[in-house]
């Protein structure tokens, strides 16, 4: 059962910008990390970025740095995603999800069902 909800999914040309945001519904997330991660047809599953608990501390995969921003507002428990200068091979499934930092790595428990990017002229 998801336990993450992404929207702002969509439809965009090429050089362009879209938010995603992903909440978590009667829950709280302060202590876990997020992660985004993106899926396109026929390919496997990538990591994003990534934002810790505090919201100090992100990464980012090299194609999306300078392009695109995690961040985090804990007022309203939601996480986004800002993508700019968008490119066709960034289009994908968009995920999130919650991550406890054990034994040296980062393993994503919750998930969120996903949403749609599309990035065509």
């Amino acid at each position: 059962q998801a336990q993450l909800t992404e929207s702002g999914g969509g439809l965009v040309q090429p050089g362009g910008s879209l938010r995603l945001s992903c909440a978590a519904p009667g829950r709280t997330f302060s202590g876990y990390s997020i992660g985004w991660f993106r899926q396109a047809p026929g390919k496997e599953r990538e990591f994003v970025a990534r934002i810790n608990g505090g919201g100090t501390i992100t990464d980012y995969a090299n194609s999306v740095k300078g392009r695109f921003t995690i961040s985090r507002i804990s007022t309203n428990n939601t996480i986004y995603l800002q993508m700019d200068n968008l490119s066709p091979e960034d289009a994908a499934v968009y995920y999130c999800a919650a991550a406890r930092y054990h034994n040296g790595q980062y393993e994503y428990d919750y998930w969120g069902q996903g949403t749609q990017v599309t990035v065509s002229s």
